[in-house]
């Protein structure tokens, strides 16, 4: 990610609002990646309790043809209201505090190329804050793209975002909507930070070769490099994650870890991992692209390296 350098005419919630469109835009675009993600991470349970032998689904084409042909094309975009809500408030909020926070860890009076370190304590930090505020919204568009894994003639458990909101309380409390916090709060920290360290260096190593320059072009390779980057460190923490939002029979993120390792093996990690990957590179190249539009047509600035 490019360094914002926010001057004296646009302020934290142009900022918040710039990011958060990106970011909603992005999550419109690649949802079907997300749900076929979210599928292929969650498939254990699926052919394990209805006794079939080989998965269900196979690979990210696969798993997007199979959830059109039986559910219809619109159940690729289940959890679109549960997810714009997330990436409003997510998106907004870690890219719009980003700045200010680094600010804060250097002080007033620094000069110079603020350190590598700073900007990823800064994105764990933002990353962390963040996540913890969206977390409810991350819970519901898990449990409502897991909805699929249903038997044919069964009922959903919710009839929309709204609906889940309310039935996860009334059914299991109010904390309940903070379930799996521990490593969602992993997952978005470090892969906030990944992509970060990710970005700046890859666009840099590209900007030396001659030929290019800092282009859309430059902006697409280079967010594709953090997509990949994010995902290689992230992608455990995000199938802990996706089983117990979907699954409340773990007591806990260890006890989900353990169970999953000694089950399926080290492997089980990287379930979903090509679709996680394509999910995560087009929403970065969808997401950097688009905010640098928007903050153009709002404040006649675009990112600063």
């Amino acid at each position: 990610m490019a360094d914002l350098k926010p001057s004296s005419d646009i302020s934290f919630v142009e900022i918040f609002l710039c990011s958060a469109f990106a970011a909603c835009f992005a999550e419109f675009c690649t949802i079907p990646l997300d749900t076929a993600k979210v599928r292929l991470q969650l498939q254990r349970k699926t052919f394990a309790s209805e006794g079939v032998s080989l998965p269900k689904y196979r690979g990210l084409l696969g798993t997007v043809a199979t959830i059109s042909r039986e559910e219809g094309l619109a159940a690729l975009w289940k959890g679109i209201t549960a997810g714009l809500h997330r990436q409003f408030i997510y998106g907004g909020l870690r890219i719009g505090l980003y700045e200010p926070v680094k600010s804060f860890l250097v002080g007033s009076d620094f000069v110079g190329d603020i350190p590598l370190y700073q900007k990823i304590l800064a994105a764990l930090l933002t990353g962390a804050v963040a996540i913890v505020i969206a977390n409810p919204t991350d819970l519901v568009k898990v449990r409502l793209q897991a909805e699929g894994k249903l038997p044919a003639g069964v009922p959903g458990r919710y009839a929309g975002a709204l609906d889940a909101y309310f039935t996860i309380v009334r059914q299991e409390g109010l904390g309940a909507l903070w379930t799996g916090l521990g490593p969602n709060i992993a997952r978005n920290a470090i892969i906030n930070a990944a992509e970060l360290a990710s970005y700046d260096q890859v666009k840099q190593t590209i900007l030396q070769i001659p030929g290019f320059t800092d282009s859309a072009f430059t902006h697409v390779l280079a967010g594709l490099g953090a997509g990949f980057f994010a995902v290689c460190i992230g992608s455990p923490i995000d199938v802990v994650k996706s089983r117990m939002m979907g699954d409340s029979s773990y007591k806990n993120t260890v006890d989900c870890f353990i169970r999953t390792l000694k089950n399926e093996g080290i492997f089980a990690f990287y379930k979903g991992f090509l679709p996680n990957f394509g999910r995560l590179g087009s929403w970065n190249v969808v997401m950097f692209l688009t905010l640098e539009q928007v903050k153009k047509i709002v404040t006649g600035q675009a990112y600063y390296d």
